[in-house]
């Protein structure tokens, strides 16, 4: 059988990449994914984030993961997207679905960091949550866009059906924690911690 140096060349880059997965992943994933990688060696797994403000959007996360998917996936054995469905009714699991791609199971990221089946069994329909993420970027990701920095009396407006800010701890953090409290406060809602770890998170990534 000939080979040309074409065919060299693609064995080459086949050999390189072999076993590589691209994680796919929201910005505000970023920390933990990183974290994951390095306690376990996950050396073959790369993490590439989309902005963590699509959440914003919902609307525009499928269209922005298709996007990274067909551009990305040549250079990789799989994808895997970490995103749940967050806000896209189901779109993003359809569109998944279409690229042959897997994704992370569950509604949102507070869902998955609990752990799923833990999450839906509790049933919480009056909790505001907060990751380690969140709690860091608060300002930008709930004062601001909700326009409660011009606007204080709106709060009552966005937050007058909610009764806790539950706060799910990624990492051991006590400056963290005191952030927590004082949004709690500054919400006018009660205050509660929970220590989840990277919940599904990890479970997801071990399996890869």
């Amino acid at each position: 059988m000939h080979i040309d140096d074409n065919d060299l060349v693609k064995l080459g880059m086949d050999a390189q990449n072999s076993g590589r997965i691209l994680l796919l992943a929201c910005g505000a994933l970023a920390h933990e994914v990183l974290a994951l990688k390095r306690l376990n060696t996950w050396d073959h797994l790369d993490l590439h984030c989309l902005p963590a403000i699509l959440h914003n959007t919902p609307d525009a996360i499928p269209d922005a993961v298709e996007a990274a998917v067909r551009a990305r996936r040549a250079d990789y054995d799989d994808v895997f997207v970490l995103y749940a469905d967050c806000g896209t009714g189901g779109l993003l699991q359809a569109r998944c679905a279409d690229l042959g791609v897997q994704m992370l199971e569950g509604p949102h990221c507070y869902s998955f960091f609990e752990g799923n089946q833990a999450f839906e069994a509790r049933g919480e329909m009056t909790c505001f949550y907060l990751t380690d993420f969140l709690v860091k970027q608060f300002d930008a990701f709930v004062t601001k866009p909700l326009g409660l920095d011009r606007f204080p009396e709106l709060r009552d407006t966005y937050f007058g059906n909610y009764t806790t800010l539950v706060y799910q701890a990624q990492v051991d953090d006590p400056a963290l924690t005191e952030l927590a409290k004082g949004y709690a406060d500054r919400l006018g809602l009660a205050f509660e911690r929970r220590f989840t770890g990277y919940g599904d998170l990890e479970s997801a990534l071990a399996r890869l």
